[in-house]
């Protein structure tokens, strides 16, 4: 346990080492004063005191300023006023602060390091000037004592006085209220590189700046007028060799026994290191530290002030590296760093000069704002954006050639928000990375609505299926030689409780893209199996099939052969009345996961169906190398020229199948003379509409499977 600190604020050793390094610092830098107004050990247990404190406040929510002003405050009152205190405070804090305020998790950062920084000066400062002021004070009051005593006492006063004027390390300027300078002590002078000689040849109107303060000489005036007797600002002075002073000034009123103004009185304290050390802290904090680029938090500013001025357009082109992951991944983050550099240097220079502003997102992500852009001024703008980082780019000796994609968005600011157009934008980047890379979009209001239809069905699909609305159709398999109903193709419909019963196409590639494919495939295939379970234990004479959909990223999973056992074992169905159907596209998989895994259930007497055969890659070379049962014809291929010019293709493609010992199903019949010339080609079985739409069990038993339906299957 560290002394001063409560166990709960320190979040382990490394909090620690990281307070004990910081007042070793601190401890060390005061150590160079001339004089200390404690010993070595008590200063000691001041500092710990002192950061404790300080980090305490930079960890609070929000940085607890008044606690670091309170630490400046004591530094003061403990006479710790030597020359060398600033600087080694300045240093010690700025140093190790910063990694204390993230060691407790300070969610300001850097930021709260800064505010708590400038706190602690602040408080140091008012101390220092309400000492100085004090002292001030005891000198007006010795003076007037003096005026009502002997002139001896007058004389110890004035000399008292002296000394604190000539010595004090704040400047001290006494000024008539004509504006003339009649006193300057040296540390004012040297301040702004002049002798007490010289300094005291000028007068206030000299100092006056057009960069000063708003309304401050007229504070100025009230003091001379007497109607002020004290005010506190920050002026910015010019040193006499041209090069800016930035102080911290109080100007004060002295008034004679009568209580008539007589002289104005300044006391300035040299805050220029304070000021640039909370300026590069401020561009720290709002630039990427890699590419210099202005960052997140600068660019979410300017584009909020875009904003805010009523009838702005604003553009934006967000933009991210093709393939820049490949970049890393090979030749490493170093040659990474360095080819963002370039960019960010290469996307400044087009940007800049035309006064946009471009910052880095974060990772390969950059953006550019555009306020009131011209017509065609953003197309243009991404053109030339693209073409240049797309120049050959040299970097730690390889010779590298990178693309963008670019989302490009315009609109009025009244029309959206910021966190809407940028979406919008990211939105559009991907539409362009989808269409090719190397190039931008420009962003589709009705593109991105239907986009955000789908992501919504996505969001939805796994609770969806918790909630149960989806429900598992039926479409009767016919045998075109006796027309009996031989099997059932399971097909899955969506009941929205919003958009009513959706098909396949609407939802079916969003299961696969989100991986809600995988459990749904598993509901349909248990629900299925266990329905035409149920049929055939009673109605042993049926013996009907049902074919199950697998799709692609089914056959990715490792569980896929468990399931279908699991599935069958359930709901007592014979394996051999279990068909799973699969596309082309996913029986050829280049990673071979869908034979392997095909080919073990094909050992369980469950069979395997090549969906669709006719819109993939249609090669009869692979099909005898597959653990196939059954080809399933295409509609296309039902429809089109092939069947009713009764070209030998498609006889002799079923003739090759049956060679191979395969089944042959034709998809997609909705006519007698379809039918009937599917027969004579040699076709096994058929569905369309022809035999039935998809339909729920009940209604299929309705209309297919009771003893009229069976009659009426049969006589088509």
């Amino acid at each position: 346990m560290t002394a001063g600190f409560p166990a709960s604020a320190l979040s382990g050793d490394g909090a620690a080492i990281l307070r004990t390094a910081l007042i070793s610092h601190w401890a060390d830098g005061l150590a160079r004063a001339v004089y200390l107004p404690m010993s070595p050990r008590e200063l000691r247990v001041f500092l710990r005191t002192a950061a404790d404190q300080l980090i305490r406040a930079v960890a609070a929510e929000p940085p607890d300023l008044e606690a670091a002003r309170g630490v400046g405050r004591r530094m003061v009152q403990t006479g710790l006023v030597a020359d060398v205190v600033i600087p080694a405070t300045t240093t010690a804090l700025a140093t190790h602060l910063p990694a204390l305020a993230r060691a407790h998790g300070s969610p300001a950062g850097d930021h709260a390091t800064t505010l708590v920084l400038g706190a602690v000066f602040d408080g140091y400062v008012d101390a220092a000037r309400r000492r100085v002021l004090a002292e001030q004070e005891a000198v007006r009051r010795a003076e007037a004592e003096a005026r009502r005593q002997a002139e001896e006492a007058m004389r110890v006063s004035e000399a008292r006085f002296r000394t604190i004027f000539t010595d004090a390390a704040v400047g001290i300027g006494i000024a008539d209220l004509g504006g003339r300078i009649v006193d300057a002590n040296q540390s004012f002078a040297a301040m702004l590189g002049y002798t007490v000689e010289e300094f005291c040849r000028l007068s206030v109107s000299d100092f006056v700046d057009p960069d000063d303060a708003q309304g401050m000489w007229e504070v100025y005036e009230e003091i001379i007028a007497g109607r002020r007797d004290v005010a506190r600002m920050q002026k910015r002075y010019r040193h006499k060799d041209g090069h800016q002073v930035w102080t911290e000034l109080t100007a004060s009123l002295m008034r004679d026994r009568d209580g008539t103004p007589q002289f104005t009185v300044a006391m300035v304290e040299d805050i220029t290191a304070r000021r640039r050390l909370q300026e590069e802290l401020r561009y720290q904090a709002v630039h990427d530290p890699l590419t210099q680029l202005p960052n997140r938090a600068l660019f979410q500013e300017r584009l909020s002030t875009a904003f805010a001025t009523p009838g702005s357009r604003i553009g934006i082109c967000y933009l991210d590296l093709d393939r820049f992951k490949i970049i890393n991944d090979t030749l490493g983050h170093h040659v990474g760093d360095e080819l963002l550099v370039l960019i960010a240097r290469r996307l400044s220079d087009e940007v800049s000069a035309r006064g946009h502003l471009a910052a880095r997102m974060g990772g390969d992500e950059f953006v550019i704002l555009v306020v009131d852009p011209p017509e065609n001024a953003l197309t243009e703008l991404a053109d030339s954006v693209l073409e240049a980082l797309a120049r050959p780019a040299h970097v730690l000796g390889h010779d590298l050639r990178v693309s963008a994609s670019m989302g490009v968005v315009e609109t009025r600011v009244e029309e959206t928000t910021p966190a809407d157009v940028l979406r919008a934008a990211d939105a559009t980047l991907y539409w362009a990375k989808a269409e090719g890379r190397n190039r931008w979009a420009t962003f589709d209001a009705e593109r991105n609505a239907r986009e955000l239809a789908r992501y919504s069905l996505a969001a939805t699909l796994v609770p969806a299926l918790d909630a149960g609305e989806f429900a598992v159709h039926y479409q009767p398999i016919v045998d075109l030689g006796d027309g009996r109903i031989r099997g059932l193709e399971a097909l899955v419909r969506w009941h929205h409780p919003n958009l009513g019963w959706l098909q396949p196409e609407r939802f079916v590639d969003l299961a696969e893209e989100t991986g809600a494919i995988v459990p749904l495939g598993r509901h349909v295939l248990q629900q299925a199996c266990a329905q035409v379970a149920r049929w055939n234990r009673g109605h042993p004479g049926d013996a009907l099939f049902v074919s199950v959909n697998v799709a692609m990223r089914q056959t990715w999973e490792p569980g896929l052969v468990d399931d279908v056992g699991e599935a069958l074992r359930a709901s007592g169905l014979p394996g051999h009345l279990l068909q799973l159907e699969l596309t082309e596209s996913a029986l050829l998989d280049p990673g071979g996961r869908a034979v392997e895994a095909l080919t073990a259930l094909a050992d369980t007497d469950v069979r395997i169906a090549i969906d669709d055969f006719g819109t993939g890659y249609s090669n009869l070379g692979y099909l005898p190398r597959l653990p196939l049962h059954t080809l399933k014809l295409a509609s296309g291929l039902v429809e089109g020229e092939l069947l009713t010019d009764q070209s030998p293709f498609l006889s002799g493609l079923i003739t090759f199948a049956h060679d191979l010992g395969l089944h042959v199903t034709a998809e997609g019949v909705e006519t007698s003379s379809q039918a009937k010339r599917l027969r004579d080609t040699g076709c096994d079985t058929a569905q369309g509409w022809l035999f039935g739409r998809p339909a729920t069990w009940p209604h299929l038993v309705r209309e297919h499977l009771g003893p009229v339906a069976h009659t009426t299957a049969m006589s088509r």
